[in-house]
């Protein structure tokens, strides 16, 4: 199984940016867009990444979380919250 320390940074900045934007809005997230209008983009190593360690697939511009990737999301949530 996969756990975070597994992850590049880049890898995590994915995550971080889904905690981003589940936290500001309120609703739990399972897909965030690869790149937006503004210019950002995710990291296309991070994407590969991710792809292979079966986290997350890319449709149509967007990041879609795997249910691995799900729960990794959700892990990495409640140790910001300070679950553990």
């Amino acid at each position: 199984m996969t756990t975070p320390n597994d992850l590049s940074d880049k890898a995590l900045a994915v995550f971080a940016f889904a905690i981003y934007h589940q936290l500001e809005s309120g609703d739990a997230v399972s897909g965030v867009t690869a790149r937006d209008e503004a210019g950002h983009r995710a990291d296309p190593e991070a994407l590969e990444e991710l792809k292979r360690l079966d986290l997350a697939n890319v449709e149509d511009g967007r990041i879609i979380f795997t249910p691995a990737g799900q729960l990794m999301l959700s892990q990495l949530l409640d140790r910001m919250r300070g679950s553990w």
